[in-house]
């Protein structure tokens, strides 16, 4: 068990080295205000004006200049291979929930690296901000407060199955699985509730963002 060296009350951010545009990062703080590099996103989030409150991983990738600008308290140089720096970030953080950004639009095995790592730690809840959508892990039970004709898309990461309410192509019944069935392109005929057993993403367009937040607990109605 990683003990947590980044601390907080309020929401973190993690930015990766992948694509962020400053409308993600924006978005993200906004919500989210401690900012954690996972590595070589602090480049990024440098590039961008922000300075990380921690840099976590093993450092391979952070320039050396950003290394000099950021107090070496802050920098967490986690060693072992076994695993990427986003989950490096995620297991030594403790916080109600984090943003990603930084991890989609550049290299498609990092993403999916990020995707499961995010099905695999429960805490602290994860959203990942991409370019048009945004992605979590569907807990259990969950009500998303959605209006007609939303686009919601759902994608296994192993054997699963769920009841629904609100959508257009229900999916009771149904044995998801990468290799078989997958749910994406339904959409909502208003609010929509959700069951599920297993693993299991659920995308929305980012303009869902404060809906998702609502859903999941994390801010008040």
């Amino acid at each position: 068990m990683n003990a947590p060296v980044v601390r907080s009350d309020r929401g973190v951010t993690i930015v990766g080295g992948g694509a962020v545009s400053p409308e993600d990062l924006k978005t993200a703080l906004s919500v989210a205000p401690l900012l954690v590099a996972a590595d070589g996103g602090a480049d990024r989030a440098m590039q961008l004006g922000y300075q990380p409150d921690w840099v976590i991983g093993d450092l391979d990738s952070i320039s050396d200049r950003s290394r000099r600008s950021i107090a070496s308290e802050r920098l967490c140089h986690v060693a072992e291979q076994d695993s990427t720096d986003f989950t490096k970030s995620l297991t030594r953080i403790s916080a109600p929930f984090t943003m990603a950004v930084g991890f989609a639009g550049l290299r498609l095995d990092h993403t999916l690296a990020a995707l499961t790592a995010m099905a695999n730690i429960a805490q602290p809840v994860t959203i990942m901000i991409a370019s048009d959508d945004i992605v979590f892990v569907a807990p259990p039970r969950i009500h998303l407060p959605l209006a007609e004709d939303v686009r919601v898309s759902l994608y296994p990461l192993g054997a699963a199955r769920g009841r629904s309410r609100g959508l257009q192509w229900p999916i009771d019944g149904i044995d998801f699985s990468p290799e078989g069935r997958i749910g994406t392109s339904n959409r909502a005929t208003g609010p929509v509730d959700l069951e599920v057993e297993g693993k299991m993403l659920v995308m929305l367009p980012r303009t869902q963002l404060a809906n998702v937040m609502i859903a999941l607990g994390l801010v008040a109605e």
